[in-house]
C-alpha cells in the first residue's frame, strides 16, 4: 500500500536537505504512538535510525541517497518492524520549485494481508500528514 504526502515549504531544497537531522526527526515525532529515539546516524546511505514504539523496535537503514538537478532524496527501508508491519520503504524527496521547495513523503508498506493494510492505512496516513505543519513551521510556508 502507498501513502503519498506533499508539503510545499518556503526554503530551497538544499536548505531543506541540510535540515534533515536529528532535531527535525524529533520534531516530526507523532503524538501517538509514543516513540523513543534509540539511534540516529543521519540520512546518508548506510546510516541507520532505530526507534522504540511501546515495547517494539522499528529499525530502518538508509539504502539510497542522491542529489539530482533540482532534487535531493533518500530512501529508508525497515529492517526490524513493529507488528503488524512486514515491509517498509520510505522515499523522502526535496524538490526545488519556483518559490521554495516541495517535500514529498512517499511510503510503501505492507502487513502481508491486504485487509489489514487497509485497516492500518488511516493511522499511518494521519501520522505522516501531521508532519506538514511541522515542516512548514521549520522551513516556512510557501506563499503563492
Amino acid at each position: 500500500m502507498r501513502i503519498l504526502i506533499e508539503t510545499p515549504v518556503a526554503q530551497d531544497y538544499k536548505t531543506v536537505w541540510a535540515g534533515f537531522n536529528e532535531d527535525l526527526f524529533l520534531a516530526l515525532k507523532p503524538i501517538f504512538p509514543p516513540l523513543k529515539l534509540l539511534r540516529f546516524d543521519g540520512s546518508m546511505a548506510g546510516d541507520e535510525v532505530h526507534v522504540q514504539i511501546f515495547n517494539q523496535r522499528f529499525d530502518a537503514l538508509i539504502v539510497e541517497q542522491a542529489e539530482l538537478e533540482g532534487e535531493i532524496y533518500f530512501i529508508d527501508e525497515g529492517k526490524q518492524l513493529p507488528f503488524p508491519l512486514k515491509k517498509w520503504r520510505h522515499r523522502h524527496r526535496m524538490i526545488q520549485q519556483a518559490k521554495g521547495s516541495l517535500i514529498i513523503d512517499d511510503i510503501q508498506f505492507s502487513t502481508g494481508f491486504v485487509l489489514l493494510d487497509y485497516l492500518v492505512y488511516p493511522g499511518l496516513y494521519l501520522q505522516f500528514a501531521g508532519r506538514k505543519p511541522v515542516y512548514q513551521k521549520i522551513f516556512g510556508k510557501q506563499v503563492s
